[in-house]
């Protein structure tokens, strides 16, 4: 049995990567390659799975979206041919047999159609949140922003026809109420959780020892792009700063959750213009509160009581723990106010968007005068993000499917 899994960005790698291992644990003699047509794959490459065709980094980091001039820079980097040179290589694998798991958008989708092979698709990015919550269609701002549900669906018309045809053998969205909707046009959509939520087990790291009362922890969360992240962090630190000044009778601990391979010293050299200390034990201080730069993430927003975040996918494993975010906007190319505007509406009410960081302050304190707004947040984000285990769930779904049309297909040949 061969699989060619397809992604499109270092979040889309890591999900296909979580569910690539599940298969291969239930099913060790599966053939899996990969192609990850945005970057090059290396959480892939960490895990042994071979890469299929040419891969090359872009100057968009894959956010193409957000800004046309981020295209037309990909453009000048050479993802026209890049893209041809894909499409053939998928192709081609496909003649030999086989299937193809699509992870992330409509791009990988259109390739895994283009290959003529059976396909699943793994939906990351899009969720009919973006425009309804469980009561009906949310309120836009204007008539333009109105015209994003104009097709009853965020999944668009030339997505559902992708997404129904007969090669197409399962669909796994990311939530209840996208699976719902899906299945109205015939989808053959199953809502087995979202692999995001997989994986965030701590390693049950400390990072003060043990006080009474305990701090109020809060996770800092800036993202992994550079040097979007180094940006990023200094509205963060400005926010942590304020917050500080704002609850001076609170013993607070910030927890930065470092990217690996970002440079340290640029977030602490932040620290220090910004007036934190550093202590003998790596952290900072700034009278009643502590600062820890650390990469272990899961730990982070495990220990934390709620977050100020400026990233996507962590902010949403934040979130899907339970826990309350404060999000402010970016420059981009990625935490843009569009960005961060559209994560609200993802994220309802576990997210508070403020304007600058000195807002930041009120924000928390009235989070934490309204313990049924705490409540309600904790039962928002597991009904949003899903429980662990859906990787496993998945992979068993596709072996079941894949292995009977194989089943299916050796039957008819012999005939």
């Amino acid at each position: 049995m061969r699989l060619l899994c397809i992604s499109n960005g270092h979040g889309e790698d890591t999900i296909a990567l979580r569910i690539v291992q599940e298969l291969q644990q239930q099913f060790p003699a599966i053939e899996i390659v990969a192609l990850p047509i945005v970057g090059e794959g290396r959480a892939y490459q960490r895990q042994g799975i071979p890469i299929v065709g040419a891969v090359k980094p872009m100057p968009s980091g894959g956010f193409v979206y957000m800004d046309g001039r981020q295209l037309a820079r990909d453009l000048r980097g050479g993802l026209a041919q890049l893209t041809r040179t894909q499409l053939q290589t998928v192709r081609s694998w496909a003649k030999q047999g086989g299937f193809v798991l699509a992870v992330g958008d409509i791009v990988p989708l259109l390739f895994a159609w283009w290959s003529r092979a059976p396909y699943a698709f793994v939906g990351t990015a899009k969720s009919e949140y973006y425009l309804r919550d469980e009561h009906g269609l949310l309120p836009r701002r204007s008539w333009f922003e109105q015209l994003e549900s104009w097709s009853g669906s965020v999944y668009l018309p030339w997505e559902r026809w992708l997404l129904s045809r007969p090669r197409c053998r399962a669909v796994f969205p990311r939530d209840r109420i996208t699976t719902n909707l899906l299945r109205r046009w015939q989808i053959r959509a199953f809502d087995l959780g979202n692999p995001m939520m997989d994986g965030l087990e701590p390693s049950g790291q400390t990072f003060l020892p043990a006080v009474e009362p305990p701090p109020l922890t809060i996770a800092l969360l800036p993202g992994s792009r550079v040097p979007e992240a180094f940006e990023n962090w200094n509205l963060i630190v400005q926010s942590a700063t304020t917050l500080q000044k704002a609850m001076p009778d609170r013993s607070l601990l910030f927890v930065a959750a470092i990217a690996p391979g970002l440079d340290m010293t640029e977030f602490q050299q932040t620290l220090r213009v910004q007036g934190w200390r550093q202590q003998a034990d790596e952290s900072y201080l700034q009278v009643n509160a502590h600062l820890v730069l650390t990469p272990k993430f899961n730990d982070c927003i495990h220990q934390a009581d709620l977050g100020i975040a400026m990233a996507g996918t962590a902010t949403e494993q934040l979130v899907g723990l339970g826990k309350p975010a404060i999000t402010l906007p970016g420059k981009g190319p990625q935490f843009t106010p569009a960005f961060a505007e559209a994560q609200t509406r993802l994220l309802g009410c576990s997210v508070t968007l403020v304007d600058r960081p000195q807002m930041v302050s009120s924000a928390v304190k009235a989070l934490l005068n309204d313990p049924d707004r705490l409540y309600q947040i904790q039962q928002n984000g597991q009904q949003r993000m899903g429980t662990d285990g859906a990787a496993q769930r998945i992979a068993a779904h596709l072996l079941k499917e894949f292995q009977s049309r194989e089943f299916q297909s050796r039957e008819f040949q012999s005939r």
